[in-house]
């Protein structure tokens, strides 16, 4: 919201327009990790369906990232997560497939 950007990852794999997969180097203090041992991976999948797209969301690896557990916690705690960050993408897509307030 400041402005400030963050390096979090690095794009693996990028198969437009089915599947992306990056690197998740963000540790459980919420600071970037720069080694790549220590990272987990997130896979999105973009598939259609009967109805429109369907994404998939995998986070694999947690176990790589140090202090992951803290990561865990303060979603549990807090909210958020990618569930959340689905249902946001979710609501934005089908606002703009019916031109309503993406808000």
């Amino acid at each position: 919201m400041d402005g400030v950007e963050c390096d979090w990852g690095r794009v693996l794999e990028w198969e437009p327009p089915h599947r992306l997969v990056v690197t998740w180097q963000i540790n459980g203090h919420w600071q970037f990790d720069p080694d790549p041992a220590r990272a987990s991976e997130v896979e999105i999948r973009f598939a259609a369906d009967d109805y429109g797209t369907t994404v998939t969301l995998e986070h694999r690896h947690p176990d790589r990232l140090v202090a992951g557990e803290a990561i865990a916690r303060t979603i549990t705690e807090q909210g958020g997560g990618w569930s959340t960050l689905l249902e946001l993408f979710a609501k934005t897509a089908e606002n703009s497939s019916t031109g309503g307030d993406p808000a």
